[in-house]
């Protein structure tokens, strides 16, 4: 296994980006649970952090080195700051293009990975599970895959006005322009998947999970209402957990079963 970091100048946010990886390229079977997952070619997934984190937190925190090991997965691992993995319109803040397109094109360029839709998956936590729904949306050409873990589905929420204080209602603007518009608009995730099926594109399959004890649970079972209630093919596990490090490290192999299975 080869793990390390890296930087280059990605154009769509005009700065020198930084990611983590981790390679699953000199494994030892004995290692492996399961050696079915070494049958194939090399998979890619695309790992997001949350609010505050940074590209090393799946390494520090979490289990993206076994993940990598278990599940022949050359794992990514991108730094986005505090911006949702969203797209401002404008090249120099475009930072769902950033992980939708741009990081996986230099991926194929550079490591020779995720070069088909299949091979192309992609998780997050929180903040990250959001992105990963809405990038995966945003390209459905791209991702096959997708695992959402806690994931930040505030949309109702914020246009309601409401605000639990983590971040400020000028930095929500910020991020998510105009909240009377936000319900309606496609950085809600529910609007993003009925434009989809009227286009007849493909959806990605999709593996949720937030912890019962986790102040996200209601926004997760909402999400999961709308889901069945649009015939989308989804799983979706909600368990005894809070929104830490216990729960995601629990709950991403359980996503990676449901999605490569």
């Amino acid at each position: 296994m080869a793990s390390g970091r890296m930087e280059f100048h990605a154009d769509t946010i005009m700065q020198h980006a930084n990611f983590s990886f981790v390679l699953p390229n000199d494994v030892e079977m004995e290692e492996v649970f399961n050696p079915r997952h070494y049958d194939r070619p090399t998979k890619t997934l695309i790992l997001l952090h949350g609010l505050t984190g940074t590209d090393t937190d799946w390494l520090f925190g979490g289990v993206a080195q076994e993940m990598a090991v278990q599940y022949n997965l050359a794992v990514f691992m991108p730094t986005a700051g505090n911006n949702f993995y969203l797209d401002r319109g404008y090249r120099g803040g475009n930072w769902g293009s950033y992980v939708g397109e741009e990081l996986p094109a230099y991926i194929r360029k550079v490591f020779g990975h995720a070069m088909t839709r299949e091979d192309t998956l992609i998780g997050g936590l929180s903040m990250g599970g959001y992105g990963a729904l809405h990038t995966a949306f945003a390209f459905p050409e791209t991702f096959s895959g997708c695992i959402a873990l806690s994931s930040a589905l505030r949309i109702h929420h914020f246009a309601a006005g409401h605000n639990d204080g983590i971040m400020p209602t000028a930095m929500l603007k910020n991020v998510f322009g105009d909240l009377e518009t936000l319900e309606t608009s496609d950085k809600n995730p529910e609007v993003q998947v009925q434009q989809l099926k009227a286009a007849g594109k493909p959806l990605p399959k999709l593996y949720l999970a937030c912890g019962t004890e986790d102040g996200l649970i209601d926004a997760n079972r909402e999400f999961d209402a709308f889901l069945t209630k649009e015939d989308v093919e989804h799983t979706f596990e909600a368990g005894p957990g809070k929104h830490n490090w216990t729960f995601w490290n629990a709950h991403l192999p359980k996503g990676l079963e449901c999605i490569l299975e």
